[in-house]
């Protein structure tokens, strides 16, 4: 899946946050979700725009976003 399939921001939408590709769904709900010990599906079936597809590949790319960081 390219990067740009997966989340976007437009300062337009949502106040700019990061939010899933073609969606209004915020990525940072995938996080609070996972971390309130929800799991993947339900995060899923409350938010149906999202596809599992983007939702994976959100949390695969987010180390690698985290390193980067670290890495300046």
């Amino acid at each position: 899946m390219d990067k740009k399939d997966i989340v976007s921001r437009d300062p337009e939408l949502m106040g700019g946050a990061l939010v899933f590709a073609g969606t209004r769904v915020p990525a940072e709900s995938l996080i609070q979700h996972l971390a309130a010990g929800d799991m993947l599906d339900e995060f899923l079936e409350n938010f149906p725009t999202v596809s599992r597809e983007q939702a994976v590949a959100y949390l695969e790319v987010t180390p690698e976003a985290v390193d980067a960081l670290i890495a300046r």
